[in-house]
This record gives C-alpha cells, sequence and structure tokens, in this order.
C-alpha cells in the first residue's frame, strides 16, 4: 500500500521532541478523544445529499453549526447548493436551505454574536443569512455582495473591537477581571461616536480584495481592489486583524517554490463611499522548499490559517503531496536591522535608535506526516508569546492551547497551537486495522477512506464537529485532561475556568456540559456559586440571571439534583417578572431625585417586617402605582403565577424534609422569598384600583382575606433565611398553619418546564449515539428524568404557554417555538397588544430567559 502508516504520525512528531510512543488505544476511540454522536443522511434512492468539493463547515458562539453538501438530483442531473444549519443540542433537527449559490459554496463565517451568516461561492457571490423571528431553525437571506464571476477563497466579518484575554495561568484567582481581561483593540472601521461598522471582508482567486460595509440604515457599501499592482493568482488566503484596525491577508498560489505573501489593508469611508488602501508586508517561503532533501517533496501548499483572526502575527502552513504532509508554525518578529561598521563610525546607533524590521521566524515544524485532509484552530484567545512554548505542568494540557490536524487516514491529531507537540489523538474506524495485517490484505480490501473533510473546534476547545467524505456529521469530545493523566481537582477547575469564561462573555456552554459527570455537578455548582460570590455587586447584578442558568444546565445531568432544575427556571421566571412589574412604577414627580420607586419598594419592603401586608402597604407612595385598568388586567395571568406560586411554596413548607420536591430550594432562600413579598404588596395595591387583576383562589370561606394570609406566613419564612449567613428553622407554630392551607385554600398545580429532549443527557454514559438528519431520536429518556416525571403535564393534556402563563388545549392551534436548552414553550405571535406585554415579550423575543435559543415546533407538538 502507497499510504503511509499511523504510526508514521508518531515517528515523525517525535524525531522534532514532540510526542512520546504512542498511547494503548481502543477501536474508534483514543488518548483524549472520543465519538459522542454522528448524524447522518437518510439514503434515498432519487435524490441525496453528498458533500460538495470544497466542502466548509463553522461553528457559531451559540453552539449552531452551519455546513454545505450538494443535493444530487438524479432526474434533473443537477446539483442545488445546501446550507445545513443545526443546534448541537438537536443535531437530527437540521434547517436546510437551497442556498441560491449557482456554484460550489467555498465559504462559511460567523459573525461574533452568532447570529448571522455568510456564505460565499466560486462565482463571486456573498449572501449574508439571518434567523428569522430569532429562531434557529429558520433563516432567510437579507443582504449580500458580488465580485462577478471571480471565486471568493477567504471570507470574514470586519473585527467589532471586542477582545478578551484569557490567563490560563491565573485560573485560580478570585476576580474575573484578573482571569479575563479586556485587551485594547480597535475596529476595523468606526461610525460617529466610536460605534464599530458592521460588514465583511472577502479575498477572490484573481488576487481582488472586497469590502462590503452595512450602514444602520439597511443600505451596503461596496468597494474592491487590487492587493498588489501585479495581480497573480490566489489559490489560497486567510484573514486577520491588528490592535490597530488594520486587517493583514495572507495569500497563496497553492505551490511550496512561491513565496506566502501578506498585505496589509486599511478600510475608510470617504463621502460616502468605501475606500481600501492596501501595502505589501514581509512575505516568507515554507522551510521544506530550501531543505535539500524536501526540496521537491512537498510541491503544493493545501492549508494557510492564522492562529486566530486577531493574531496576525502567527500563521499554520502545510504542504503536502498526494501521501504525506508537514505542518509548520511561523511567527512575525520585530528584529533590530544590523548597520555597516563604515555607518556607525560616522553616526553610531545606540539603544532605540538602532533600525528595526519586521521578519517572520519558524516557531516549529513537524516532519514527515500523512496527508492533512482539514485543519481546525481554537477560538479561545489566550494570548501566547514566544516563550510560552515551555508552558507550566498544570497548563500544558489546557484545551485551548491545541489545534486539530484531520488526516487521510480517519485519524485526528491535537497539537500545541506553538510547538506542534502531541496533546491528544483520535483514530477513527477507518483508520483502526490490526497491525500484524499484512499490507498486501489492507490495500485490497481497504475501500476510499473515510476522513474529515472539514472540521471546526467549539469556542472552548472541549468538543470538534467534523463532516466527513460521506457528508456525515461526527461530533468529538475532547478531554479537558487532553488524555493525560490530571488529578479530579485539575480537571474540574479546568471546566469551572471555561464555565466563568462562557459566563462572562454570554456565550453557550454546551460543550462544557459533554464533559460533566453526575459525581461532579454538585461540586461545580457549589464552586461556581463560590467564584460568583466573591465578585463585586455591580458584576454580580449583571451575571445574576446567567449564573441561575448555568446552574440549571447543570444539574439537569444528576439524578440528585434534577428537583433543582425546576426552581432555578422558576427563579429566572421570578426575577424577570419583578423587573418587569417594578420596571412599569413611576415617580409622581418626574423631577424626584431620590431613588426610583422599584428601588424604594424593594427598601421599604426589607426595613419593615410586619407581617400585616396593609401596615407594610401604608409605608408607600400609593400613587406611584397607578396604572390604566387594561395594563392592570393585561398582567392578570403572571399575577396569578405569583400568587399560585407562592400559595404552593408555603403548602409544600411541612415536607421541606425532600430535597427531590421542585421549590423546596425557595425555602431557604431569603433573596427569592423577599422578591415574593415586594410583589404580593404591588399586587396587593394594584387590586385595590381593579379587583379582578388579583389572583384567583379556591377559599373554604367567602369571608377569609387571602393575600393577608399567605403575605403574613411569607414573612414569617422570609424572616427565618433574610440573611444568608444566619438562617435559622421555621418554628412549629408556622409549620402548622402551613399544615392548615390545604383545608383553606385548594393548592394548585404548577407547570413546571418539560424535561428537554436534547442529546446531552443521553451522552453520559460515554456510548456512541448514532442519529439521523430529520429524523428525532427514539432513545429512551435518561434515568434522572423518570423521578420528575410526576410533576410534568403527560402526552396528550392540556399544553400551556410557559411565559404567558396561557392555556393552549391538548393540541395546540398556535404556532409556538421552544427553548433548544430548557425546552420552555411559547407561542410564536403575541396574542396581546397591551404596551405592558409587549415590554414583557421584549425581555425574551431574542433568547429564552434561560438565554437558550428558540426553534420553531411543528403545531401539534405533542
Amino acid at each position: 500500500s502507497s499510504r503511509v502508516p499511523r504510526s508514521l504520525h508518531h515517528r515523525a512528531l517525535s524525531r522534532c521532541g514532540a510526542v512520546p510512543s504512542p498511547p494503548p488505544l481502543g477501536a474508534g476511540r483514543a488518548a483524549g478523544m472520543d465519538l459522542a454522536y454522528v448524524c447522518e443522511w437518510e439514503k434515498k434512492p432519487k435524490s441525496n445529499h453528498c458533500p460538495s468539493i470544497p466542502l466548509v463547515c463553522a461553528w457559531s458562539c451559540r453552539n449552531l453549526i452551519a455546513f454545505t453538501t450538494d443535493l444530487r438530483n438524479e432526474e434533473e442531473k443537477d446539483l442545488t447548493h445546501m446550507v445545513h444549519i443545526i443546534d448541537t443540542e438537536h443535531p437530527w433537527d437540521v434547517y436546510s436551505v437551497n442556498s441560491g449559490h449557482t456554484e460550489v459554496i467555498s465559504c462559511l463565517e460567523w459573525d461574533q454574536s452568532g447570529s448571522r451568516l455568510l456564505s460565499a461561492d466560486a462565482d463571486g457571490h456573498i449572501k449574508c443569512w439571518s434567523m428569522t423571528d430569532h429562531l434557529a431553525n429558520s433563516w432567510e437571506n437579507t443582504v449580500g455582495s458580488v465580485v462577478e464571476g471571480d471565486p471568493v477563497v477567504a471570507l470574514s466579518w470586519l473585527h467589532n473591537g471586542v477582545k478578551l484575554a484569557l490567563h490560563v495561568e491565573k485560573s485560580g484567582a478570585s476576580n474575573f477581571g484578573e482571569k479575563f481581561s479586556r485587551v485594547k483593540f480597535s475596529p476595523s472601521l468606526t461610525l460617529f461616536g466610536g460605534k464599530p461598522m458592521e460588514g465583511w471582508i472577502a479575498v477572490t482567486i484573481s488576487g481582488l480584495v472586497t469590502v462590503s460595509l452595512l450602514k444602520p440604515n439597511g443600505q451596503v457599501l461596496t468597494a474592491t481592489e487590487s492587493l498588489c499592482r501585479l495581480r497573480c493568482r490566489v489559490a489560497l488566503a486567510d484573514v486577520a486583524f491588528t490592535g490597530g484596525g488594520n486587517i493583514v491577508v495572507a495569500t497563496s498560489d497553492g505551490s511550496s517554490t512561491s513565496p506566502v505573501q501578506f498585505y496589509k489593508v486599511c478600510v475608510s469611508v470617504v463621502n460616502e463611499k468605501c475606500k481600501i488602501d492596501t501595502e505589501i508586508l514581509p512575505s516568507l517561503f515554507m522551510r521544506c522548499t530550501t531543505d535539500p532533501a524536501r526540496k521537491d517533496k512537498y510541491p503544493a501548499i493545501t492549508h494557510l490559517k492564522f492562529l486566530a483572526r486577531d493574531m496576525s502575527e502567527q500563521v499554520l502552513l502545510c504542504a503536502s503531496n498526494q501521501n504525506n504532509s508537514i505542518v509548520e508554525c511561523w511567527s512575525l518578529r520585530k528584529e533590530g536591522l544590523p548597520v555597516n561598521n563604515i555607518f556607525q563610525q560616522i553616526s553610531p546607533v545606540v539603544g532605540d535608535k538602532q533600525p528595526m524590521i519586521l521578519k517572520w521566524r519558524i516557531l516549529s515544524a513537524t516532519n514527515d506526516l500523512d496527508r492533512v485532509s482539514a485543519v481546525a484552530l481554537p477560538k479561545l484567545p489566550i494570548s501566547l508569546t514566544n516563550t510560552d512554548l515551555k508552558v507550566a505542568n498544570d497548563t500544558k494540557f489546557f484545551p485551548g492551547l491545541g489545534l486539530a490536524l484531520a488526516f487521510h487516514d480517519g485519524s485526528v491529531h491535537i497539537v500545541h497551537r506553538l510547538s506542534l507537540q502531541m496533546m491528544a489523538v483520535f483514530y477513527g474506524s477507518s483508520s483502526q486495522r490490526p497491525v500484524d495485517e499484512p499490507a498486501l490484505k489492507r490495500s485490497r480490501t481497504a475501500g476510499p477512506l473515510v476522513h474529515f473533510k472539514a472540521m471546526q473546534l467549539s469556542w472552548t476547545s472541549l468538543a470538534l464537529a467534523g463532516v466527513d467524505s460521506h457528508g456525515k456529521l461526527s461530533m468529538l469530545r475532547i478531554s479537558p485532561s487532553m488524555g493525560h493523566v490530571l488529578d479530579m481537582n485539575m480537571s474540574l477547575r479546568h471546566l469551572l475556568f471555561l464555565l466563568e469564561y462562557c459566563m462572562v462573555t454570554g456565550y453557550d456552554w454546551w460543550d462544557i456540559l459533554l464533559h460533566v459527570q453526575p459525581s461532579m455537578v454538585q461540586n461545580l455548582v457549589e464552586k461556581l456559586h463560590e467564584e460568583y460570590m466573591r465578585q463585586n455587586a455591580a458584576l454580580q447584578q449583571v451575571l445574576s440571571t446567567r449564573i441561575v442558568a448555568m446552574k440549571a444546565s447543570l444539574c439537569k445531568l444528576s439524578s440528585s439534583t434534577i428537583a433543582r432544575v425546576c426552581d432555578y427556571h422558576a427563579k429566572l421566571f421570578l426575577i424577570a417578572i419583578s423587573c418587569t412589574l417594578k420596571s412599569l412604577l413611576r415617580p409622581h414627580f418626574l423631577n424626584t431625585p431620590d431613588k426610583s420607586p422599584g428601588d424604594r419598594l424593594t427598601e421599604i419592603c426589607s426595613k419593615i417586617t410586619d407581617v400585616d401586608i396593609d401596615k407594610v402597604m401604608i409605608n408607600l407612595k400609593t400613587e406611584e402605582f397607578v396604572l390604566e385598568m387594561t395594563t392592570l388586567q393585561s398582567l392578570q395571568q403572571l399575577i396569578q403565577w405569583v400568587g399560585d406560586f407562592v400559595l404552593y411554596l408555603l403548602a409544600s413548607l411541612p415536607n421541606q424534609g425532600s430535597p427531590v420536591r421542585p421549590g423546596h430550594s425557595f425555602l431557604r432562600d431569603g433573596a427569592s422569598l423577599g422578591m415574593f413579598r415586594e410583589l404580593m404588596v404591588v399586587i396587593r395595591i394594584w387590586g385595590l384600583l381593579k379587583p379582578s387583576c388579583l389572583p384567583v383562589y379556591t377559599a373554604t370561606s367567602d369571608t377569609q382575606d387571602s393575600m393577608s394570609l399567605l403575605f403574613r406566613l411569607l414573612t414569617k419564612l422570609w424572616l427565618c433565611c433574610r440573611e444568608e449567613n444566619h438562617i435559622t428553622e421555621p418554628d412549629d407554630a408556622l409549620i402548622d398553619e402551613c399544615c392548615l392551607l390545604p383545608s383553606q385554600l385548594l393548592i394548585p398545580n404548577i407547570d413546571w418546564l418539560p424535561i428537554n429532549d436534547g442529546i446531552i443527557s443521553k451522552l453520559q454514559n460515554k456510548q456512541l449515539v448514532r442519529l439521523q438528519f430529520g429524523k428525532a431520536p427514539g432513545l429512551v429518556g435518561h434515568t434522572v428524568s423518570s423521578q420528575f416525571d410526576a410533576f410534568v403535564r403527560a402526552p396528550g393534556q392540556p399544553k400551556i404557554d410557559h411565559l404567558r402563563r396561557l392555556h393552549l388545549g391538548a393540541y395546540p392551534t398556535e404556532e409556538c417555538k421552544s427553548c433548544t436548552r430548557c425546552g420552555c414553550v411559547t407561542m410564536l405571535k403575541s396574542p396581546n397588544k397591551v404596551t405592558a406585554v409587549k415590554q414583557w415579550e421584549q425581555r425574551w423575543i431574542k433568547n429564552c430567559l434561560c438565554g437558550g435559543l428558540w426553534r420553531r415546533m411543528p403545531l401539534s407538538y405533542s
């Protein structure tokens, strides 16, 4: 067989001091990496999906993956160029759209918010895709640009100037500001006032650079310019950005004997027109072309990538022949220019006066490898300098330090982004053959090797998505320890550090959950809370809902914490209702200098501990609570939820010894009970204005004041836990009164959120899950959900809009959307036109309260 054996990878990297002897491997998995799931297309007789050439994929910070295939129709004998978008939690729920591109799609690129996608083709057309109604499974082409007939080889969004640096060596620090620091970085282009201007830049095969700018009014400004005066063919290109707001473009004509060229591109707007200026930067020749032993061995450069979009000083190059590849890492340095002795005597050069030049220097290189089929670069913004090649022992296997190389034999290697040292390895099924199998037998029996043609690392580098030569999507886990033996505390520290990073940036953390085992959940939740409590009050307020959502997603993975998921989602709902209702309050005099009515309400309710709701109400300026009658009536469903939940909590107090019962954690949460107490006061005042907006209770006595009774009991419970460090047990009198509640009031059933039908909880046993696009899996539910079934509506029972608190019937006729993370369901279109309700709906129009994306549901969901 002419194919290089897989052991050649290790021998090649070992000779450059990169890797020890190969670790023992099992079938289809290896040290540091394993398959989580694969998703493939259903095979149809007359039309099927086939991988496009070239095949491209992209992974957004919201954990959406976009990739391309060509839909081949046997009858019409033509190809339709498709773009597919999946959410990693529901990979079978694929949104496939005919891209409208007439030629093969060559580039896909997500924006930095993960909500828009660029696609470019071999005919010079660039299209921008946006979500329809903020739905992750509904997209439309909004704007675009074109360089007619000129294939696009590189594409990127302009930089928005936001850059966060991760300091891995400070992962044990208590302050988030020390772990994650804002780096001074200028946007590629700014509007009036310094606001970054949105747009994209593309490089074409003929050596043109085109920039399109999106103006606030929706207009697109486009300009095209040659990279240099002498235009030449560009087979490969990549784009990076500098801290000063400039753009760097790297190009290659595909031949390793030609130099890799670099250009500085400056974009500006002059007289309402886009202007592009270019400048040539130092170029380089690959080291393998200057080595006499390899001078003609690798004729083609097959991969050219900057190590990061905002790291224009470091570039990765891969040269290949038919069977082998070699990878080199280069760095741009500022070096002193030596001055001839004659000029030194005339004018001595000392200190800072020495002239400096920019020069490319090779950092590391591999020896002969099997042919590289795809490269995936890390997205974690870890600042590395050339001195970081020897990193500390506790961080040298940190996931974000590695890049991925896929080979034609089906294997994938994670190597250090600078030293190219082996960090983890995975062997696919096509590369798993017995070592003693004769080469002749292998060459006869082996069919075409299945390998990744395109792959992407997740935003935390803990997962890798690859699309192979059959159009199948594979999801790989990348161990936080990279397969090396680290103690449990170190692995937890890596996961905790990345969870904190997602909390600060707002990125989705699904790929981190891939590595959380049930035994880790309690520890991670506690440590995450400890780190959160160490931050200043302002930062805590900003991150208050995000940490609750993060705790909920973690607790879903363990049977001992599953009941807490309901509590965390109820707390998110409570926080949102409290903010919305208090924001409706208006000061009686507009020039009032002191606190807002909402802040004054919180202050008075915390000071006055009286159990009589009317005595608390007397201390408030009731004129600040006056609202229109239609507004109050439109809020009745939200008000009803507050009243029902308070009654449910108090009735469950005698059973507080059962932590598996939803609502248990609220009984010792002074902050949440304080919010309920404030809302009860507000509702009481509004009830005086419009009694029909009050919560409805079914009482055994017509003369009973249910609101006063519940407020009195709630206040007593709140007093027991108002101070987090001095929580006392409720006295027997309070428990006895709560025991009597079921005989005084009808205790309502609380509609808890359904257990999400996602894939994450089914991956914990580390067994490969096989899925099919367009077909929901018939998998047995996760074992932890069995304890929870008693609290969730069964199929066929009436459904509810979880955010509007409206009943939809057993088989809803209105279009609904559900959250991709928590499973929350709500109607797609608002049935109400009252301003206050619109204000409430604006809180979750783009994202669920937990931060998850929305996806459209079928009409008759069950």
